[in-house]
């Protein structure tokens, strides 16, 4: 079977088996290459039943967030590139257009499909077309504020628009079983809804008001027996919850869905399982959201050897020292209590960790109202996800100056996940802000020292960066001292080359410096520290006593590189009067969104490692390295 089209020749009775051999072939393929298992799991039956249903890709397909997308992929003829997945040159990890008709939409943050299937849904309607479109979303991913902004706009619409709600927490529903399907079953069939258009039309005579009380007590005792009254009332037709691992009950509601005139928007709830049919995952408290490779026997993970503490270890376990010193410390996370390491600051101080869902914007409006109380919140958020909640970190956080910790994980280049999570802009979106405060860390030991600043810090927002992955393996202080506001520092003197590295490239600025050295260029390495305020001392004398000027940054144009330019021509350091005249460039992520692939390969793809440095500076200088090695020879 190499399609949906195969699986739609299939008889119904073959499909547990279908459902068996894709379960079995998702946990090998991601035993392989690592990535998240527990989410495609649950959605294994719901994949074969949907793509036996619906005429895809005809039928547009669109799964929020992507990660459960796995076994469509298997599914839509990616079966012999499915152990590519995440690896350079392969599979995304994600739903994305440019690798199958069967995507759509591409997603990797989350609640964005019912949006996007709105809006395929109103071009087919404009367009005089009659395909279905199906949106597959997470009950976590309802927590998003979006998702309900969507749903309130569909209904209001009434195009037609198929949204599933995948459940698997049970965090909307009870368990479910022959009665639900039942009325699931019923209340999706023709004779129910044709009962329920008569009652219309009969209704439709009546006055007004007296019409849409009635249409509206009908649905909402509807809602009192099956659930979904808040659905209802957004304009939603609400089907279930049914069991979405019994293709029984899948198969005859997706059938019912499909070839019923609603009138508007459905929704159908389906419970799942995160996890289901592979004990390891069943039993594990995250259900194998995210793997490493594994042996699909034991389910024990492959742990990469650590040489260092992870940054984002190294940033909760400060947070807690801080915290343990200072009562009003509180951490703040948006659905990532581990990603961002606050799954263990909530362990041990439970009343000031709050994790309010996937709604990062009003994670950060409620990080500012607990800051206008004389509390420091610290926000920690990913970089890419910081960027949905752009607004409120502008208005309700800068412009009243409050003092907002945002700690920033996943700055950088992120490797596996590729561009859709890459922190490549947080710098430039940030250091626009008046009054903005922005701290990026060189090595883990800086981090601890940013964490303690931060606590410090009251004078409005600041924010501090790090990326995904190990440290560099340094001393690390065994308490945090507060950083000089706006100050770098020097890590190398030299006469000829200044460095100007701010961020974790840091390190590579010192292996550059080591190289040029070698060519018998002597260089000074400075660790900026902060991209806001600049430290314009040491840009003077930076310019001032150097012919060559590099500032190298983790993120895009328009950052740190660019405050530096503008400091340079505002003290006019760049005229080149009185002197030989200053060469400055700046080194930044390139102007493309790169697929993944490991960080250390990205990097050099994107021109940020030694090597690329070191090129630069002879560039520069007008030599190549051939030229530059002849003349040491």
């Amino acid at each position: 079977m190499s399609s949906p089209e195969d699986l739609r020749r299939l008889p119904e009775s073959d499909l547990r088996a279908v459902a068996d051999e894709l379960r079995a072939e998702t946990i090998d393929a991601v035993s392989v290459t690592g990535g998240h298992l527990g989410a495609g799991l649950g959605v294994v039956e719901l994949t074969v039943a949907i793509h036996h249903v619906f005429d895809t890709p005809r039928d547009r397909l669109i799964w929020d967030v992507g990660h459960q997308a796995y076994p469509h992929k298997i599914l839509t003829g990616r079966r012999d590139r499915i152990r590519t997945l995440r690896q350079a040159h392969g599979l995304s990890g994600f739903t994305k257009r440019t690798e199958s008709e069967y995507d759509p939409f591409g997603a990797a943050h989350s609640s964005t499909s019912i949006s996007a299937g709105l809006g395929m849904a109103v071009a087919r309607d404009l367009s005089g077309g009659h395909n279905n479109v199906i949106a597959v979303i997470g009950d976590g991913a309802m927590s998003a504020g979006m998702a309900y902004e969507a749903m309130n706009n569909a209904g209001a619409m009434h195009s037609r628009l198929i949204v599933i709600l995948n459940d698997n927490d049970m965090s909307i529903a009870p368990p479910v079983g022959a009665m639900s399907a039942y009325l699931a079953r019923l209340g999706s069939g023709r004779t129910y809804l044709k009962l329920r258009d008569v009652g219309k039309q009969l209704t439709r005579r009546m006055p007004a008001r007296l019409d849409r009380a009635i249409t509206r007590a009908v649905e909402h005792a509807r809602g009192y027996v099956t659930g979904g009254t808040l659905f209802e009332e957004l304009g939603f037709y609400y089907v279930g919850p049914i069991d979405g691992h019994n293709l029984d009950h899948l198969l005859p509601v997706l059938k019912n869905v499909r070839d019923a005139n609603v009138g508007g928007p459905v929704l159908i709830h389906v419970v799942t399982q995160k996890g289901k049919g592979y004990p390891p995952a069943e039993a594990s408290d995250d259900k194998y959201h995210g793997v490493n490779t594994f042996d699909v026997v034991t389910g024990a993970q492959a742990k990469p050897k650590a040489n260092a503490p992870a940054y984002t270890r190294v940033f909760a376990e400060s947070l807690m020292k801080e915290a343990e010193r200072d009562d009003k410390i509180v951490a703040i996370t948006a659905a990532m209590p581990s990603g961002t390491g606050l799954d263990l600051f909530a362990q041990k101080f439970p009343t000031r960790s709050f994790d309010v869902g996937i709604a990062e914007q009003h994670a950060v409006t409620f990080a500012a109202g607990l800051a206008t109380e004389g509390y420091k919140p610290f926000c920690a958020i990913y970089s890419t996800f910081l960027q949905r909640a752009y607004d409120q970190v502008v208005h309700d956080v800068a412009i009243q100056k409050l003092p907002v910790r945002f700690a920033i994980d996943r700055a950088g280049l992120v490797g596996a996940d590729g561009a859709t999570h890459a922190g490549s802009f947080d710098i430039a979106y940030l250091g626009c802000l008046p009054d903005m405060t922005i701290m990026a860390a060189a090595d883990e030991a800086e981090l601890v020292h940013m964490v303690a600043t931060a606590v410090a810090y009251d004078d409005g927002p600041i924010a501090f960066r790090y990326p995904r992955g190990e440290g560099v393996g340094i001393e690390m202080p065994e308490f945090g001292v507060p950083l000089e506001i706006g100050r770098g520092r020097i890590m190398r003197e030299g006469t000829r080359i200044a460095l100007l590295s701010l961020g974790t490239r840091l390190a590579e600025a010192l292996k550059a410096a080591e190289n040029l050295a070698a060519y018998g260029l002597s260089t000074t390495v400075a660790d900026a520290r902060f991209a806001k305020p600049l430290d314009r001392a040491l840009v003077r004398k930076l310019a001032a006593h150097h012919e060559v000027l590099v500032t190298i940054e983790e993120g895009s144009s328009g950052g740190f590189g660019s405050m530096v330019l503008q400091a340079l021509s505002d003290d006019g350091a760049l005229d080149g009067r009185g002197r030989t005249p200053l060469k400055v460039r700046t080194m930044v992520m390139p102007d493309v969104f790169l697929d993944q692939d490991k960080p250390d390969r990205l990097y050099a793809q994107a021109g940020l490692d030694a090597k690329a440095i070191v090129a630069k500076v002879l560039e520069m200088l007008g030599r190549s390295e051939e030229a530059a090695k002849s003349l040491i020879a």
